[in-house]
């Protein structure tokens, strides 16, 4: 637990909040800010806030394969298009392999400064009413978000709602997730009253709260409180929300223009930018996982097309790629596995495949297929490592499949074809609208219909885990030759390990559970 402990608010106060990357943190920061005379005033409350932001930025959190490999990959869904991140992609998992040690770091950062900043915010005379109950309103959604990720990869975790002292902080066991999570839903309702509903441009990207009603429904699904749940979805539907399905599937994903990021789908997203190159977490490389390698691509890239002597494939792909100021500048590794990338495993008409997966681009047909809709070729505006892509964490597509669930296991099918029905309303042309199922059909369809929407948006594991079928899809689903996570996984796995690092300094992690989560 010690390394919780070790990059102290102090540190963020010193560096993550005394620099900018947002869009929303570009500020006039001073050079040096001490905590005991801090938070005498809006702008220095607003510049806490912003840390937290900042947090989120790292790498094992959502600017790299941080969530991303805990949350996404080892499913059904993508896969890399050689053999890296075996540890990963094969359930190779241990205490000390792969067990997310940094991304339990950065989420604890999140944690131990929310809380502080909020013992320093909560009743401050010195903040205008506004500014006083939005950065509580952020800092409650920030911790609970933390908490949300350490309970769902973890389960049982150490549990803190202050800062204390650096030996108590150092020597906590683990608190059951119920009692932690119930403790977030309360949070994110007093963070609904204080947030706002909405910010104006050079504020987007802040947590509103829209956003925590959509983490509030997350923790009611994911608990099976299917009343609350559904609830919660409602507040975020109701057209008083300002958020809207686009009536284009392909629009939700475009992120083409770096100063149109934002659309009425989006709830809650990372906001990344490319402006401000001095930093590097002000960029992200997610997009480098989706985008292809030259050197993979095209299919039969050494042929010669007009005859010996003259460009192979890969060159003239070059070529006009780059005559439209784009590039294969990525690492290929999160590509759609053979069965989803398959359309035949779509159904007849749906048109997010066009969407989603690629597998010809510019007459080149292409050795691996891609997905279109989180790629980004513009090697000018989007270049190899440095992305402005924002990682969108809620839209309401998802919102309204979680109603559409919810709402099957209270009642039946009856009243969750609404919810369904919209999002497939832009799927297909002509609509093909869901009726007459079971409330057995109803749910066991939906696993595939949140598959074809969110695919590849980092829900899916998850997914897979509450519903109890992870292991089960998993050896069912085929995979490429290099990686053979069916022969691998097993029923522990739909947890992490404590890390071991955090062990060997805080022994009492295994008290609780000496075999860690079932590792040992």
């Amino acid at each position: 637990m010690k390394r919780i402990v070790k990059n102290t608010l102090f540190i963020i106060l010193g560096i993550y909040i005394l620099v900018g990357c947002d869009k929303f943190l570009e500020e006039d920061l001073r050079d040096e800010i001490a905590t005991d005379n801090f938070f005498n005033n809006d702008n220095e409350a607003i510049l806490a806030s912003n840390g937290l932001y900042r947090i989120l930025h790292k790498g094992p959190l959502y600017r790299a394969r941080g969530l991303e490999n805990i949350n996404q990959n080892g499913t059904d869904e993508n896969g890399p298009n050689r053999n890296v991140n075996t540890s990963v992609f094969n359930y190779l998992i241990a205490e000390g392999v792969a067990d997310g040690r940094g991304t339990w770091a950065a989420l604890y950062e999140v944690v131990r400064n929310a809380s502080f900043f909020l013992e320093k915010v909560e009743g401050n005379g010195n903040l205008s009413e506004e500014v006083h109950d939005q950065v509580l309103g952020e800092c409650l959604f920030m911790r609970a978000l933390a908490y949300y990720h350490l309970t769902n990869i973890w389960g049982d975790v150490p549990y803190f709602r202050e800062l204390l002292p650096l030996d108590e902080l150092g020597s906590l066991g683990r608190t059951p997730k119920d009692q932690i999570r119930s403790d977030m839903k309360e949070d994110l309702e007093r963070a609904f009253d204080l947030l706002p509903g909405s910010y104006g441009n050079a504020q987007l990207g802040r947590a509103t709260k829209w956003a925590a009603t959509a983490l509030k429904a997350k923790l009611h699904l994911f608990d099976k409180e299917w009343q609350l749940a559904r609830d919660e979805c409602l507040k975020i539907i109701d057209p008083s929300s300002g958020h809207a399905l686009l009536d284009n599937f392909a629009d939700v994903f475009d992120q083409s223009n770096p100063t149109a990021q934002y659309n009425a789908e989006q709830i809650f997203v990372v906001d990344f930018t490319n402006d401000n190159a001095i930093f590097n977490d002000a960029v992200t490389q997610r997009t480098d996982d989706f985008n292809p390698r030259l050197r993979d691509e095209p299919k039969n890239r050494n042929n010669r097309p007009g005859g010996p002597g003259t460009p192979t494939r890969w060159q003239l792909l070059k070529a006009d790629m780059a005559a439209q100021g784009e590039e294969f500048n990525g690492f290929g590794f999160s590509i759609p596995l053979p069965e989803l990338a398959d359309q035949a495993n779509w159904q007849p008409g749906d048109l997010r495949y066009d969407v989603t997966i690629v597998k010809e681009y510019l007459g080149y047909e292409l050795k691996f297929p891609y997905f279109r809709k989180l790629w980004n070729l513009d090697n000018i505006n989007s270049p190899r490592q440095r992305h402005p892509e924002n990682y969108v964490v809620f839209r309401l597509a998802d919102i309204y499949l979680m109603a559409a669930e919810a709402e099957n296991e209270l009642t039946g099918p009856d009243n969750a074809y609404f919810y369904v029905n919209k999002v497939r309303e832009r799927a297909f042309e002509p609509d093909q609208p869901w009726s007459g199922m079971s409330q057995s059909e109803f749910r066991e369809a939906l696993y595939d219909e949140r598959k074809f929407e969110l695919c590849a948006e980092g829900h899916r594991r998850m997914d897979l885990i509450r519903w109890g079928i992870l292991l089960d899809v998993v050896r069912n689903v085929q995979h490429r030759p290099w990686n053979n996570p069916a022969d691998n996984i097993q029923p522990y796995h739909v947890l992490y390990p404590i890390p071991e690092s955090e062990i060997l300094l805080n022994p009492n992690l295994l008290e609780s559970d000496p075999t860690n989560n079932g590792y040992r």
